[in-house]
């Protein structure tokens, strides 16, 4: 998933006003890059654009006491400029007006987009307080641009006809953006909705704290291996190495992943151990204790309808979605049923599967989730002869890195990579490499940060440091995250398929930024709606499969022997193995966000709990052998995340994802013209377009859930 910051897409750079002839005696706070310089900043990186190549942060430098005085500063800073704007004596002109919003706030922009990504990556105690205290303070400081009528009756006022098509879309989307926001409101319901609006921030910034601790406190301890039988000798390392780091030498302790299944549990003979495992992190954030997330959920739930009301829309949902590909609840709600039947139907044929084996291992209990990926992986060993830790050692993860996920962006794009060792990062862990095009010319910076840490949020993610802007010279400085567990000292970083999997989609987002072709950053690269972000990402999974990539990247770390084609065989035949499941935990997810955005009476919302048992229920997802992948305590995603009535985005995409799919392999395959007219119609155009029609210009039609049912094996 790509992780959105929760700012405004503003320019980093100030507008220069010298055009204007404004008698207004606003006066803007100095700073390094104007004439006067405060001493009081000089040693604060975030004062100034950085001087290292493509603008890359100087983490050498940031430390935590520098954000709090950036924020203050970066907040008046902006709010001058604002009025500068609106008292104009001009008539507006897209540039005094739009592109004047579009450039301001450069310093707060420039400590904010570092500051999400640490309380995300690596955070602290003081990171933590920070961001409580400043959420709803940028809440309300949002409020205050997005809700003043001045500054919208100008955007309103600005004349597009004679503007290039990329600034009429920059206005479109201002004033789209101040509507959705409740420019139209009246006065009372603004001062209502900024109220709303903090309280959320706030909310959302406890949930994620409570989270991040819940997570850190929900690490399983184990006191003898025993209970670890199954786990190959490299994890048992990794997990008594945690446990002596936590003061619990000659223990075991195994961290919590983001997701309702943890990894392990699919080679955990003990059944009590897997059962332990489960329920630490199915319970983690409804223990009744300070960081349990369900009363911070009921309130988030409770407010986003109560903002949605003040707009004149029945529900959270019919407000978010009006910006989207999708544009209605009905339309998403629509397309993730279509889905879920087939998953559900083929789910219980996979379980009777595994209560079949069960029984003939005369295990005398009934199948349930802690028992499934453990007997699954039986099933997939038995059906295709195809054992996960066979698989493991011809997965070294910086070999799938550059010999897999860069040497299929070379085939297909044409673009290269060289690591660079000469620029500061923010943990020892982290990477960088150097982009160049097909033409040689550099394009970009690519971090990475592969390892698990107990300040790290779940999951992996695509972000940017530095966004591309032709006007302002900008070129992208882009971030993948992930959760991989590091292995002790010495050993190889070997990974699964499904995380060699996962590193193809966040370099799918990566390239949607890479890629990034705009002047403006509000309409640059990855700045698109939900629904369609996750295209790109979920296109390039296909490549881990590709026959040329797959025998480049799949080599055993210690023969350095190519995998046998036998074993590729075996891979490609269990592709579709286990989709039920996976398609239904997934879809069960999506449908449980939207019914909790899709309540339109207060009254109608009850306990966390008992909200999603019914949610599941109603909706026909409710297997109590296939969890959601999140359960509502810990849904990141949507309570402390951006993907509040939008976690359905992952299926749509998808779709766009299968049927384009489908369109390149009909078309020559992994060819550099494939390539080159997918990031002309779909990578490099950011948000400048409707994507409904560039969706169709690339394919030559609209996009079907048939080739996503025939993708999962639902139909043929």
């Amino acid at each position: 998933m790509r992780k959105r910051l929760i700012t405004l897409s503003i320019m980093a750079l100030a507008i220069n006003y010298s055009c204007s002839s404004s008698k207004s005696t606003v006066s803007l706070p100095m700073t390094q890059n104007d004439e006067k310089i405060d001493e009081k900043y000089k040693d604060n990186p975030f004062f100034t654009k950085s001087s290292l190549p493509y603008q890359a942060p100087d983490f050498d430098k940031i430390k935590d006491e520098h954000y709090q005085p950036a924020f203050d500063f970066g907040l008046q800073q902006q709010l001058a400029e604002i009025e500068l704007i609106t008292k104009n004596a001009e008539a507006a002109t897209f540039e005094n007006t739009v592109l004047a919003l579009e450039n301001s706030g450069k310093v707060l922009k420039r400590a904010q987009i570092i500051f999400y990504n640490m309380t995300s990556a690596n955070t602290n105690d003081a990171l933590q307080a920070l961001q409580e205290k400043y959420a709803p303070i940028f809440a309300a400081h949002y409020d205050k641009i997005y809700l003043n009528e001045d500054l919208y009756k100008r955007i309103k006022s600005v004349d597009t006809k004679n503007l290039n098509s990329e600034s009429k879309r920059l206005v479109e989307y201002y004033l789209q953006n101040f509507e959705i926001a409740g420019a139209n409101l009246s006065v009372e319901n603004k001062t209502k909705l900024k109220e709303i609006n903090q309280q959320l921030a706030s909310l959302s910034t406890q949930f994620g704290s409570k989270l991040l601790e819940a997570r850190k406190n929900g690490a399983v301890l184990f006191d003898d291996v025993k209970e670890l039988d199954g786990l190959s000798a490299d994890d048992i390392a990794a997990a008594a190495n945690d446990a002596k780091k936590a003061g619990f030498d000659g223990k075991y302790l195994l961290a919590l992943q983001n997701t309702t299944q943890q990894p392990l549990l699919q080679n955990m003979k003990n059944r009590a151990s897997r059962e332990k495992l489960f329920k630490a992190s199915w319970t983690r954030a409804e223990k009744g204790d300070a960081n349990d997330t369900r009363e911070t959920i009921e309130q988030l739930a409770k407010l986003r309808l109560e903002k949605a009301q003040l707009f004149g829309k029945k529900n959270f949902a019919e407000w978010k979605l009006q910006d989207q590909m999708a544009k209605t609840p009905e339309a998403a709600f629509g397309l993730m049923k279509q889905l879920a039947k087939p998953a559900v139907e083929t789910a219980k044929k996979e379980a009777a599967e595994i209560q079949s084996l069960i029984d003939q291992q005369k295990g005398n209990f009934k199948l349930e989730p802690w028992d499934w990926n453990f007997y699954a992986e039986q099933v997939r060993k038995a059906k295709y002869d195809l054992d996960e830790n066979e698989i493991k050692p011809y997965f070294e993860l910086k070999t799938v890195l550059e010999k897999g996920v860069f040497f299929a962006a070379e085939k297909f794009y044409g673009i290269t990579f060289k690591q660079r060792t000469d620029l500061p990062v923010y943990h020892p862990d982290v990477v960088v490499y150097e982009v160049f095009d097909h033409d040689g010319k550099s394009m970009a910076l690519y971090y990475l940060d592969f390892y698990t840490r107990n300040n790290k949020s779940g999951g992996a993610w695509m972000n940017n440091f530095v966004e591309q802007s032709h006007l302002l010279g900008q070129k992208p400085v882009i971030t993948n995250v992930f959760n991989y567990q590091k292995p002790a000292d010495g050993k190889p970083s070997l990974i699964s398929f499904d995380d060699v999997t996962t590193m193809f989609h966040e370099f799918g987002h990566t390239l949607h930024g890479l890629f990034a072709n705009q002047d403006y950053v509000s309409l640059s690269g990855t700045n698109v709606p939900r629904d369609f972000v996750e295209f790109p990402s979920q296109i390039n999974e296909h490549f881990a499969l590709e026959a040329e990539v797959l025998k480049n990247y799949a080599v055993h770390y210690q023969t350095k022997k190519v995998m046998p084609q036998a074993l590729v065989d075996k891979i490609k035949k269990a592709s579709n193995f286990n989709q039920g499941y996976a398609t239904t935990e997934l879809v069960a997810a999506a449908l449980l966000d939207m019914t909790y955005h899709t309540v339109s009476k207060t009254q109608d919302f009850a306990p966390v709990l008992e909200f999603e048992k019914q949610a599941l229920l109603s909706n026909g997802v409710a297997l109590s052998q296939v969890p959601p992948r999140y359960h509502s305590p810990y849904f990141a995603h949507v309570w402390g995340g951006g993907y509040s009535a939008a976690y359905y985005a992952y299926i749509w995409s998808e779709t766009l994802d299968s049927d384009a799919w489908e369109w390149i392999k009909a078309n020559g395959g992994m060819t550099r013209e494939n390539g080159d007219r997918f990031r002309k119609y779909i990578l490099s155009i950011g948000n400048t377009k409707d994507l409904n029609r560039t969706f169709e210009e690339f394919t030559g039609r609209k996009a079907s859930i048939e080739p996503l049912l025939r993708t999962r094996g639902f139909i043929k």
